[in-house]
């Protein structure tokens, strides 16, 4: 068994992961990665050409119009008057579930890829990409309380501030800005050759770099939040292994935005003290 992994080395890894998940985050609200916003424009697009027919009653008109005005996606009128609470569903229910797809398929392996860091490394990532996009609907935008909250969440670690921040001798801000490029290097790509917008590939490649820059700590990766023991069992089975996996992620994203929440809460009391 090796040395134990030390505070400095969980924020040496975290604080550049902290850091690439601002583009993709900026993506996933701005550029529509995943259609959200360009179905819920389709939908309004239709919805108001249906509401305009001669024959259609104005009751069901009304009905038509007020529905299109509640969409709630990131941009949208109606994301604004969301409560943080609501948002952090959304995001758990609408991203979380594409996160925890990228993260099963490794589970088409059964018992074979359980063996394996990969799909820790990426559950892990998925769980502190949807906690940073949290943090931002609480209003929790800096680096280092991102970095605070990730490693208590996922490695149940109570990082000191300043460390958190970089202080400290062995930290190397260029290292730090280089492989922060590298972990967003696909986003930038992509907007290169589609303007803004950001396919679901390069979201997925994304995340699988997120994932394997966790390698550097896999000993802490199985203490993130998991999914219950039968979800588990059906992960060890071949095939349908996947199937268990993307319910044990979607149950293990909901285990960590409860924790997130305690660690919010926990430190609402803090500054107020």
């Amino acid at each position: 068994m090796g040395e134990a992994i030390t505070d400095r080395q969980v924020v040496a890894v975290l604080r550049p992961f902290v850091r690439a998940t601002a583009p993709v985050l900026d993506a996933l609200r701005d550029a529509d990665p995943l259609g959200l916003r360009a179905r819920a424009a389709e939908a309004a697009r239709r919805g108001e050409q249906l509401a305009e027919l001669a024959n259609t009653p104005p009751g069901l008109r009304r009905r038509l119009l007020n529905g299109l005005s509640t969409v709630k996606v990131p941009g949208t009128g109606a994301w604004e008057t969301m409560s943080p609470d609501e948002r952090t569903r959304w995001w758990i229910n609408r991203v979380g579930r594409v996160t925890s797809l990228v993260t099963s398929v490794p589970g088409l392996g059964g018992a074979l890829a359980d063996r394996l860091p990969v799909q820790d490394a990426l559950g892990t990532a998925s769980q502190g990409l949807l906690l940073c996009a949290i943090a931002g609907e609480r209003g929790v935008t800096d680096h280092a309380e991102r970095v605070r909250l990730l490693a208590w969440v996922l490695f149940g670690r109570d990082i000191d501030p300043r460390l958190a921040a970089g202080d400290y001798p062995e930290h190397d801000p260029s290292d730090e800005d280089a492989r922060t490029a590298e972990l967003t290097a696909e986003l930038g790509d992509t907007t290169k050759r589609d303007g803004r917008r950001i396919s679901l590939k390069a979201f997925a490649v994304t995340l699988w770099r997120l994932g394997r820059s966790l390698y550097a700590v896999t000993e802490e990766l199985e203490k993130r939040p998991q999914g219950r023991f039968w979800h588990q069992l059906i992960g060890m089975l071949p095939i349908v292994g996947m199937f268990g996996d993307y319910l044990g992620e979607r149950s293990g994203l909901r285990r960590a935005a409860k924790r997130a929440d305690k660690w919010f809460a926990r430190s609402i009391t803090r500054t107020a003290g």
